[in-house]
């Protein structure tokens, strides 16, 4: 019996594995912003429904008082099938921002939404990003 179940669990998480969508890489794009576009680099490592990585720019990664932009660690970061999850925290005046990000696969294409919590309610931006080659 216990034998039964170890080969059901590693069937199980095998299975698992072959449908979580292959979201590892870097991936390029751009976001509207106050200031028009602005271009944001996502890099994400999947194992298995974790999530990991960075993002650089599109409100998620910039640097401070005009020197260069630094990306921020992604948190909570999930792959469900095609679908992608994860938070990115910054700290400005003070203050931390927290934004979520959710997208769905469809190729070498992740078509992304994130929402950020404002005085003024929910901001939230729709942008589609593109595997980048390297």
């Amino acid at each position: 019996m216990k034998r039964l179940t170890f080969v059901t669990t590693i069937l199980f998480a095998l299975t698992f594995a072959a449908f979580a969508a292959d979201v590892t890489g870097k991936w390029t794009g751009q976001v509207q912003g106050r200031n028009g576009a602005q271009d944001i680099t996502v890099t994400l490592k999947a194992d298995g429904a974790k999530l990991t990585g960075t993002v650089l720019g599109g409100g998620g990664g910039r640097g401070g008082g005009g020197g260069a932009a630094m990306p921020r660690e992604i948190s909570d970061g999930k792959v469900d099938g095609n679908n992608v999850s994860f938070t990115v925290k910054a700290e400005m005046n003070g203050q931390t921002r927290v934004t979520t990000y959710t997208g769905t696969l469809a190729g070498d294409e992740l078509k992304m939404k994130s929402t950020r919590e404002g005085q003024n309610g929910p901001q939230t931006s729709e942008f589609t990003l593109k595997r980048s080659a390297t």
